[in-house]
């Protein structure tokens, strides 16, 4: 019975309790949840992405076959209109490519977006759950004793550094 005057003990009998009250309100399954919606989310805008990506690529071959059809045209006229048309194909082609470059951007851009939202809303939960934990047990472990006995070390100890 020795044993039940030792803080530490009540220190783990209290960690226990907590720990039990969390299981027993689901604070697991709430946050894996939370977790696996977000997850969900996450995954809508990858295949957005990916979705964006198709289309950009069926873009990118319709204006291949359009300008491979454009060449074979311009072979049978005068080499005035042959040089207008190449001209008329390298600007296409410069805008296919900033259309597309613009395209996966913005796809990869969403994608960071909702990395660093995840990424942030996880950070934002752990730090919530770590502080409300810590609070929990600095609330458990003082008591009045305890609390006094804090006040008056840092009282004889505050002229030590205040020096």
């Amino acid at each position: 019975m020795e044993f039940l005057r030792e803080p530490e003990v009540w220190v783990g009998i209290g960690f226990l309790m907590v720990i039990a009250l969390l299981l027993l309100k689901r604070v697991p399954a709430m946050v894996a949840g939370m977790l696996d919606a977000r997850a969900a989310v996450i995954a809508a805008e990858l295949n957005e992405a990916r979705r964006l990506r198709e289309e950009a690529e069926a873009l990118l071959s319709d204006y291949k076959l359009r300008a491979g059809k454009a060449e074979s045209e311009a072979q049978g006229i005068v080499s005035e209109a042959r040089a207008e048309a190449q001209r008329f194909a390298a600007e296409s082609r410069a805008s296919l490519k900033l259309q597309i470059e613009r395209r996966a951007q913005a796809a990869q851009d969403k994608i960071a977006q909702a990395e660093a939202a995840a990424m942030a809303e996880m950070r934002a939960l752990a730090a919530n759950t770590a502080a409300s934990t810590a609070e929990k047990l600095i609330a458990a472990r003082m008591d009045e004793k305890r609390a006094a006995a804090l006040i008056e070390s840092s009282i004889k100890d505050l002229g030590a550094k205040l020096n």
